[in-house]
């Protein structure tokens, strides 16, 4: 397992992060369902394995089966905490309901701090933004932070936009987890060196990427031209791509079975496959 430095945290992290959102699906976690419960199993042997082989970033979140998610992963970091840097999130921005989730994210995932905790956002329009900055929320952040309940503040994209380029340039944040991976590249504009990475490595922020393996829709689409890659093939084209982003710290994957963490290891112990991304956007690149 790889590490970096999660900007001005100053957190190693392993640069494959254990995603939650997949643990919270409800067809899977259906709390007494019999095969919601076997799935529980092989997730929670998948994360101890993952510590097991030197994995520490977890990202999860209440959205996530309405705490389903956190439930599960919980029960494992609290037997490890010492080996995790936790991520969790909250749903609402106001100032009482950021204190009460945070509250609620800590008994379940059996903590007395969360490492990071984030706004989970999509692109933040002007109410969103409005009631971070001035209606509690990020107070409501740093006051958390004052008690030792929460060591850094962040917050989630789905997108760059001008709400997110707001929220970096408070200085208040310490990481942003934005959606960046072969197909969307609006987070990394490497043809005209612009896009909301860039913002926030000017600030020193950590960056954490989700989706990088594109929830399964390039797999999809290069199947239908090319039917002979293998899902393990394409998987692995498309992680090495992410992590190939000097400006990535962290790259976030849904994980349920040991072997998927193997395989994501695999990748990011293969340095040598790194990708020379400002060349292969070059647009002047010598045709091959």
């Amino acid at each position: 397992m790889q590490y970096r430095t999660l900007g001005r945290t100053g957190l190693r992290v392993s640069e494959i992060g254990f995603g939650g959102a997949q643990v919270g699906i409800p067809n899977y976690m259906e709390r007494w369902d019999p095969a919601g419960a076997a799935e529980q199993a092989t997730i929670t042997e998948a994360l101890n394995h993952a510590l097991g082989i030197g994995l520490n970033y977890i990202d999860t979140a209440p959205g996530y089966g309405n705490g389903i998610s956190e439930e599960i992963l919980g029960r494992v970091i609290g037997k490890r905490r010492a080996e995790c840097v936790v991520a969790t999130k909250v749903r609402d921005y106001d100032g009482k309901s950021v204190i009460e989730s945070v509250e609620q994210s800590l008994r379940r995932l059996h903590t007395d701090v969360i490492d990071v905790i984030q706004f989970h956002g999509g692109d933040y329009p002007a109410d969103a933004l409005d009631t971070i900055l001035n209606g509690g929320g990020l107070e409501a952040f740093r006051k958390l932070r004052d008690q030792g309940k929460v060591r850094f503040l962040g917050f989630t994209a789905e997108l760059p936009s001008g709400g997110v380029s707001q929220l970096i340039a408070t200085g208040a944040f310490d990481v942003m987890q934005i959606r960046y991976n072969v197909m969307y590249q609006g987070g990394c504009d490497f043809i005209n060196e612009r896009g909301a990475m860039r913002e926030a490595e000017a600030h020193n922020m950590g960056i954490v990427i989700m989706r990088p393996m594109t929830s399964g829709i390039f797999q999809r689409l290069m199947r239908r031209g090319f039917p002979q890659l293998s899902e393990a093939d394409l998987g692995a084209f498309l992680l090495n791509y992410v992590l190939s982003n000097p400006f990535v710290d962290v790259a976030i994957i849904g994980m349920r079975r040991a072997e998927e963490v193997d395989r994501n290891n695999a990748v990011s112990d293969d340095t040598a496959a790194r990708l020379d991304l400002a060349a292969v956007h070059d647009r002047f690149y010598p045709r091959l």
